[in-house]
């Protein structure tokens, strides 16, 4: 079982020039202490929900991740998840390339259907119907697929049509840099990960439900002759897991069973301190998991 860190909160410490010096040394001790991969959110604005407001500070994911490649070597870098309204396919596949090609080939391609309405409003984001996000979606996974591929000619869909789809430098990842699809809708989003992801991530409610969803993929790998055991799995966990960490692990090894391949967990206080927590409580303990 790998752990990864998912940072998503820059409220803490409270003085805005203290937020760069905190992702650094978070970053650092996460890496060194063996958290396989490094996310963040791709928000404007804050989400409103719990103690949350739209007033909080947030950065611009990618210009986040670029400032902690340069400052590690080994964690995989990836946002969880790009919100596929916040920019052009095109555009998109040269910011994920950029970031591999800087990170030394670590880039994480996390995406999923943009759904913070109020931030799209606010900063003049187009904001159309679920179906139609959906649709933008699987052109977006389409378009950075063939932008990756050896195929520099034109891209004409409903949403998008692009004269050229010419990528250079490649990513150093080959064939590109994974595919991460984020959400757990049955219908569509488990379906595009069937149909174009190396992996996916779902929220860790519950190992009943996370199995629910497995099985839902399973049966979308069966209909696109996808083989289902080369899809990464991933989740997201909820609990406070530094509150009680035997609690954690036994839930760890229980998604371990399911198949789940990596925990993504979010700090609940001083990010450094979480960091160095997981380090001493929580990695020696997954590392026997598996």
């Amino acid at each position: 079982m790998k752990l990864g860190l998912h940072y998503w909160n820059y409220s803490t410490p409270t003085d805005p020039a203290l937020i760069g010096p905190t992702l650094a040394q978070t970053a650092r001790i996460a890496e060194q202490s063996g958290v396989a991969s490094f996310t963040v959110m791709d928000h404007y604005f804050q989400m409103e929900h719990g103690t949350g407001s739209a007033d909080q500070p947030m950065l611009e994911a990618y210009t986040a991740l670029g400032y902690v490649a340069a400052l590690t070597e080994r964690m995989e870098l990836g946002v969880l998840v790009t919100g596929v309204m916040y920019r052009h396919p095109g555009l998109l596949a040269k910011i994920v390339t950029s970031l591999d090609v800087l990170s030394g080939g670590r880039a994480r391609f996390g995406i999923g259907a943009s759904w913070y309405e109020r931030e799209q409003r606010a900063l003049g984001v187009p904001v159309v119907p679920v179906a139609e996000r959906f649709e933008r979606l699987e052109e977006t996974l389409q378009i950075c697929l063939q932008m990756w591929s050896d195929d520099d000619g034109p891209f004409q869909g409903r949403h998008y049509q692009l004269e050229e789809t010419l990528c250079v430098p490649a990513p150093l990842r080959r064939p590109h840099p994974p595919i991460m699809i984020g959400g757990g809708g049955e219908k569509k989003t488990l379906l595009m990960v069937a149909r174009y992801a190396d992996s996916c991530n779902l929220f860790a409610t519950s190992p009943d439900e996370v199995a629910h969803k497995l099985q839902v993929l399973r049966a979308h790998c069966e209909d696109e002759g996808r083989d289902y055991d080369a899809i990464t799995k991933t989740a997201l966990g909820g609990r406070a897991v530094l509150d009680d960490v035997d609690a954690f692990l036994a839930l760890a090894e229980q998604y371990a069973r399911l198949g789940i391949d990596e925990l993504q967990v979010v700090p609940d206080r001083h990010p450094v301190s979480f960091a160095e927590q997981l380090a001493e409580r929580v990695l020696p303990g997954l590392g026997s998991i598996g």
